[in-house]
């Protein structure tokens, strides 16, 4: 699995604005029913209210290949200059838990 951390950046609710209308407008939903796709979610982050954290899962690099090639991703790059959004990218490859799971409470 691949995790991307998407830090979108705003200014007067901005980007509080954008996860609204990604929302709203159908397209939020779009994403999550790709192939591939095991998270689309967004959060925002207590200590920036300016700021909205999105959680992007993909089951592999072929899955985001296939969504960075899809007609959403115009849209998305509109919505994001619409509102002026400026980002940072965090990438995580997931692997076992190993020896940690005993850590973990379920």
């Amino acid at each position: 699995m691949i995790t991307v951390n998407l830090y979108y950046k705003g200014q007067n609710g901005a980007a509080r604005a954008f996860a609204d209308e990604m929302e709203k407008s159908g397209i939020a939903d779009a994403i999550r029913a790709e192939e591939g796709n095991l998270r689309y979610q967004y959060f925002r982050p207590l200590d920036d209210p300016e700021t909205v954290l999105l959680i992007d899962s993909w089951t592999d690099q072929a899955a985001i290949d296939a969504h960075h090639a899809s007609p959403m991703m115009k849209q998305l790059a509109e919505l994001r200059e619409k509102y002026d959004l400026h980002m940072t990218v965090e990438r995580f490859v997931s692997d076992e838990l190993g020896d940690d799971e005993k850590f973990i409470r379920k």
